[in-house]
């Protein structure tokens, strides 16, 4: 095991952030796995996760059975770590342009896409090469203007040449599950069975350019770029990249970590990133793979104090009463307002805060029938 220390871009004088990465088998090695934890600063849970993961993984290199390469960066996001307001984490949004740390990746199939038309040829494998190379060197030009985007490069550099990415976060409260493209899906299934995912949502694209999707959609967007330039050449999706939900924010605990750890563990060796001590047994899948255009935010339309009547992983009809919102200043049956599920499908996700303000969110209702467009994801 190898550990490295990345320098980011000093945004003041006597200030300077640095990125860990802890790196386990032979660089080069295949599959590589890029695995980081907490890019929304605030959530934990993966954080924790990493510290067992990097126990199994420093006892497989010492048993010799490492055959890929997995990096682990425990802690992606040492800038929205040191964000505290009011005594609150605020790891979502960095403070100087308010943007979300999870969001504003560069596209990085446009920008190789004329530089990669001339050098692909029959060899559906030369060609994955090619792309990972201009890639990296596109990523070695790129000099960031401010501290964000050097985390962002950095991140990118350590994952641009990954077969399999997991990137962890956690929600407000949550059962386990998982955002991915509808092309990373076959391969992630797996991952799906052993974490115990109770919803599974996936999209084309979901918009914004989180990290995940920009690293799993540059294979897709780049081969529909090559065909719409008239390169037939073969470009398989040489990524498969998911956000791997674990729970809520709240759910840090030994216990969790642990069996989530071991989780992914087991999914490394199903891959064949490291030698399975015993044949590799997937349970069944614990949901059906929903698309993310059919998940329901539930809002209320009404301030008040939330009180829920069911909770997270609860498989709700149409017109079931999820939560009531109370507003105790309101005369007669005003004061209670009831939010009902307009899909059918599981309540995976609710907010934490227990007042809620006019168009607050409330929860989310993984729905199996697609009705949004455009951008999938909140902020």
């Amino acid at each position: 095991m190898q550990r490295t220390e990345h320098p980011l871009l000093s945004p003041s004088l006597g200030s300077q952030k640095t990125l860990v990465s802890f790196h386990f088998g032979a660089a080069g090695a295949r599959p590589k796995v890029y695995i980081q934890a907490s890019l929304h600063a605030e959530e934990l849970p993966g954080m924790l996760v990493a510290h067992h993961l990097r126990e199994r993984l420093e006892a497989a290199e010492k048993a010799g059975r490492l055959r890929g390469e997995v990096i682990l960066v425990p802690a992606a996001n040492p800038i929205g770590l040191s964000q505290r307001l009011d005594h609150k984490a605020m790891g979502r949004f960095e403070f100087d342009t308010a943007q979300n740390f999870n969001r504003h990746y560069p596209d990085m199939a446009a920008a190789v896409l004329a530089d990669a038309i001339p050098r692909m040829g029959t060899d559906a494998q030369a060609n994955v090469a090619t792309v990972r190379e201009l890639v990296g060197e596109w990523l070695d030009d790129w000099l960031p203007a401010t501290e964000l985007d050097s985390l962002r490069r950095q991140l990118l550099r350590l994952s641009h040449d990954a077969d399999l990415v997991l990137d962890l976060h956690c929600d407000w409260e949550a059962v386990m599950h998982l955002y991915s493209e509808e092309a990373c899906w076959p391969p992630l299934e797996p991952l799906a069975r052993l974490l115990g995912c109770q919803a599974v949502l996936l999209a084309r694209e979901s918009g914004g350019g989180p990290f995940d999707e920009r690293l799993s959609g540059l294979w897709w967007q780049l081969a529909a770029g090559l065909q719409s330039a008239g390169v037939n050449a073969p470009l398989p999706q040489a990524c498969a990249s998911a956000t791997v939900e674990l729970r809520g924010e709240c759910d840090v605990s030994h216990g969790h970590a642990r069996q989530d750890a071991q989780a992914i563990f087991t999914f490394l060796e199903h891959v064949g990133a490291i030698t399975a001590a015993t044949p590799v047994a997937l349970p069944p899948m614990a949901c059906k793979a929903t698309p993310l255009a059919g998940s329901q935010t539930l809002r209320s339309p009404v301030p008040g104090v939330l009180v829920f009547l069911v909770p997270p992983g609860t498989t709700l009809a149409v017109g079931d009463v999820v939560a009531e919102v109370i507003d105790p200043t309101a005369a007669g049956r005003a004061r209670v307002h009831e939010v009902r599920a307009e899909v059918a499908g599981v309540l995976y996700a609710t907010v934490r805060e227990r007042y809620i303000v006019s168009g607050g969110e409330v929860g989310k209702i993984a729905g199996a029938t697609p009705f949004r467009s455009g951008d999938l994801l909140g902020a």
